[in-house]
């Protein structure tokens, strides 16, 4: 499943907690794809604590806690990392991260815990959610074969990579506009992981947010900019972005562009990518200014200019996942939507 719906499966699963329907979820997938970060995104949109787990670095009794004398009788100490409403909250996530890496006999323990809500006399507040997530066994990971009574405790979904996903994402975060546009021009490498030749760096979503970083650190220094590249998102693709990112030296003026000046649509198709990438940043940056609405239409002006007609869709469309509904309302949109009518993709 793609995340942008993961994510609403979780935030709904997150809020059922309240309505006593909450089923505790499992997600899959392969590393870098984003599963620990698409819980932290659920909690961070309700305000609401995350308690990470890893069930790989315990023994069993960790999760028990510990036994002491009491009278007559032996009681168990909670451990303190499990949900508290007092401590912790009245509601949050109990993230379960990778729990396919987690021996048997400690998965076990976990059993009472992740479908009752319970671990002997300690309980689980109402209002808090349970995800799991963890590496398939031909990832490459370290992995034990999910037990029976443990995989049926869950409601299990995969994690797939999507661009549209991912651009949106990096929208948001502020992920370099040169590091989009590469992955618009060559999306094949968003993700590309091939467990059979046991690679120690590769792309992924995870490791595109360590290109940018990367790049924003190095990009002054060209004679360790490709070594770093490579680092971070194998030898081929850095070798690949570092070559774009030389080329955008021929990009038209961008300043133009938003003022509503002529400029120049490049014939390059890489380039196209690069200045449809900068376009939408520059629109995310004025979005708040008093001529963020003209310069949304000077936008759409120049995204009908593009020889390509797809290309300008593929432009408003990641305006639109940028900026919202307000494009709707910039009187160029509909002149636009016009242009372009004959080759609208709608979802």
């Amino acid at each position: 499943m793609r995340p942008a719906q993961l994510l609403r499966v979780l935030d709904r699963e997150f809020t059922s907690t309240a309505e006593g329907h909450h089923t505790p979820v499992m997600l899959w997938g392969p590393p870098g794809v984003g599963k620990s970060q698409m819980v932290a995104q659920i909690a961070t949109r309700h305000a609401a604590p995350v308690i990470d787990i890893r069930l790989s670095q315990m023994e069993p009794s960790d999760l028990r806690g510990i036994p002491f004398r009491a009278g007559e009788q032996v009681e168990w100490a909670v451990p303190a990392m499990l949900p508290d409403s007092g401590r912790h909250g009245e509601t949050g996530v109990l993230f379960l991260d990778e729990i396919t890496s987690a021996p048997p006999a400690v998965s076990a323990a976990a059993y009472q815990l992740i479908l009752d809500r319970r671990l002997g006399e300690y309980r689980v507040p109402d209002g808090w959610a349970i995800f799991a997530a963890g590496n398939r066994q031909g990832d490459r990971g370290v992995t034990y074969s999910m037990p029976a009574p443990l995989a049926n405790r869950f409601s299990h979904f995969e994690v797939d990579t999507h661009l549209d996903d991912w651009v949106a994402w990096a929208y948001q975060n502020g992920i370099d506009e040169r590091i989009i546009a590469f992955l618009r021009f060559r999306p094949e490498l968003l993700f590309d992981f091939d467990p059979a030749h046991n690679p120690i760096a590769f792309p992924s979503p995870r490791s595109w947010e360590f290109a940018h970083r990367g790049l924003r650190k190095f990009e002054d220094q060209m004679d360790l900019l490709q070594g770093t590249l490579q680092a971070c998102v194998g030898p081929a693709a850095g070798i690949e972005l570092t070559a774009f990112i030389q080329s955008l030296d021929q990009m038209p003026d961008l300043d133009a562009i938003v003022r509503g000046e002529s400029a120049s649509v490049p014939r390059e198709i890489d380039l196209q990518y690069a200045v449809a990438a900068a376009l939408v940043g520059r629109a995310i940056r004025s979005a708040s200014e008093p001529e963020g609405q003209q310069i949304l239409g000077n936008i759409l002006q120049y995204a009908g200019r593009f020889p390509q007609r797809e290309m300008g869709v593929m432009l408003v469309a990641d305006l639109h996942r940028a900026v919202g509904n307000q494009l709707f309302e910039v009187p160029a949109f509909a002149d636009w939507a016009q242009l372009v009518s004959d080759v609208m993709l709608y979802e």
